[in-house]
């Protein structure tokens, strides 16, 4: 059983917190919240406010002023997709009639549900907006896929290992505890419409929300991962309700589970997992060939969704090969979809605008490197090192930019990138689908301007700096930056267990004034230290 931490008012009083939206708000204890507002100032001046929700651009500076972990660094182009990264994600929280919602598109989409909710990216947008200071807007959210009329199995995601990891972060579960029945339910129902006779989860790339994929439909990496964190998430929760029964039953379907994805969708000709391909749930994958299941060979960047929940053991790592190789998904925008050698791989302006057939998108990059972070926090590994995802977290912040008619580049975050030229695809195709303008049907003006369907800031937090609460509420620190790479950073303003969490490296002890080194700090007081970049574990 897991012990929830609550501290009375008093203790915020003496480390300086202040009231907003009627929560309890901290202040940065090193950094200085002005010095990042020029970030939001630019953003601002440079943008088309075309639709807005509840906070606008002229809130914007107020809302993040208060909300946000600060971040410093030397790379002042990362630094600044951090910020344009938080600005973008506040313009989709929505009030409604049922409390606040996230949304992933800003316009209203034909294909939306209730308050144009979308479920494909909730998973990313809870492990996001999990490090903001005011929780209302995220446990509203939340809540908001268990009432009556929401469309939480529209498309696969994976709920809740995502409010799990948000409650990790508060250091109270109660939220998810209620929602236990309902968790559960969501699982059975899954398991109801999608559960093929092996044992795993059948779905088409559709509902994964990767259409014209090369593998297309069948037992894929997606969602049979996704059940897996759930079942996990759900296990874990049973126990802290002191539901014994029900942790079982959820431990093992957890375990049944990870043992079918390492043994059938593990390719061991190519190593790499890979869906094996059916047209529908009813198919006897005996009556398949071995080549026939692993169609044309194909790898998609999704073969590597099992790192996001820790499933493969070290024997896997080797798959990490590829992200980093020209013949695999490495490309200067970003990882593209489907291996660039693959004779089905293609970047394409015809067709439907939304294509996973080679392209990059935010959201398959967001899962990727979230996977990498927790193997490269596991274990070592001769094939991927700090060093690769520190330069491919850089390929995907110097991906957020457009040129606009001026020549100007300007910060953006859209639909799906051309992995070679940085163009956003869907973009530039669909600003002439109609008489040569946007297409109400598709979407209206500028449908994919600020997608909020990706994470960027979470992959500086827990990834890069590496902010990582633990179950048995410990708290480890693990930087994951190259030997040599900056000579200072600081993360300053994260609200973990109700506590102010800073972290920072001065190499020469001159930047922040607290001496060199790496330093970690609980409500001000330094907890932990130490003269290079290492992994750190502290007590919350």
């Amino acid at each position: 059983m897991y012990n929830v931490k609550y501290l009375i008012i008093c203790c915020f009083i003496s480390i300086g917190f202040s009231s907003y939206s009627g929560q309890i708000i901290a202040k940065p204890q090193i950094l200085k919240a002005a010095t990042f507002k020029h970030h939001i100032n630019s953003f601002n001046q440079n943008d088309e406010e075309i639709y807005k929700q509840h906070f606008t651009n002229k809130e914007s500076w107020r809302f993040l002023k208060e909300n946000i972990p600060f971040f410093e660094c030397p790379d002042k182009e990362l630094e600044k997709t951090y910020y344009f990264r938080w600005w973008t994600y506040r313009k989709h929280i929505k009030k409604t009639p049922e409390g606040f919602i996230v949304t992933e598109f800003l316009p209203d989409v034909p294909w939306a549900g209730k308050y144009n909710s979308i479920n494909a990216p909730a998973g990313h947008q809870i492990y996001e907006g999990r490090w903001l200071q005011d929780q209302t807007y995220l446990e509203e959210y939340i809540n908001f896929w268990f009432k009556e009329g929401s469309t939480i199995r529209e498309y696969s995601t994976w709920i809740a290992d995502a409010i799990y990891q948000f409650c990790l972060v508060k250091g109270d579960f109660s939220l998810a505890i209620k929602l236990l029945p309902k968790l559960k339910e969501n699982f059975i129902r899954w398991e109801n419409k999608n559960k093929h006779t092996s044992g795993l989860f059948w779905s088409n790339d559709d509902r994964d929300g990767m259409e014209v994929s090369v593998s297309g439909n069948g037992l894929r990496p997606t969602l049979n991962s996704y059940m897996y964190g759930d079942a996990l998430a759900i296990s874990k929760l049973a126990a802290l309700a002191g539901d014994l029964g029900l942790e079982i039953e959820f431990r093992e379907k957890a375990k049944e589970l990870r043992h079918l994805i390492l043994r059938k969708l593990w390719d061991p000709k190519v190593d790499f997992f890979k869906v094996i391909p059916l047209e529908s749930k009813d198919d006897n994958i005996n009556f398949w060939s071995f080549d026939d299941l692993h169609k044309h060979n194909v790898r998609e960047q999704i073969g590597f969704i099992p790192w996001y929940f820790n499933i493969p053991g070290s024997e896997y790592s080797i798959a990490w090969q590829l992200l980093v190789s020209t013949d695999g998904f490495y490309a200067p925008y970003g990882p593209t979809t489907t291996e660039r050698t693959h004779p089905e791989f293609q970047i394409s302006y015809d067709g439907h605008e939304c294509q996973w057939n080679g392209p990059s998108w935010p959201y398959a990059t967001s899962q990727t490197l979230t996977g990498l972070a927790n193997l490269l926090n596991n274990e070592p590994n001769p094939y991927i090192s700090n060093k690769h995802y520190f330069d491919l977290l850089k390929i995907y912040s110097n991906s957020h930019r457009r040129k606009n008619n001026t020549g100007e580049i300007l910060p953006w975050i859209d639909e799906n990138l051309n992995p070679f030229t940085g163009d956003w695809i869907s973009r530039t195709r669909l600003k002439s689908w109609h008489n040569n303008t946007w297409s109400l049907s598709k979407g209206g003006i500028e449908r994919g301007k600020d997608y909020n369907h990706s994470t960027f800031c979470d992959l500086i937090i827990s990834g890069l700096i590496g902010i990582r609460p633990q179950d048995d509420l410990t708290l480890i620190i693990n930087p994951l930056l190259p030997e040599n790479s900056w000579d200072y950073f600081c993360l300053d303003n994260i609200l973990v267990h109700n506590s102010i969490i800073t972290v920072l490296y001065d190499k020469n002890g001159d930047r922040y004034k607290r001496g060199t080194g790496l330093k970690v700090f609980v409500d001000g007081k330094e907890v932990a230290s130490s003269p290079i970049i290492e992994r750190l574990t502290v007590k919350l």
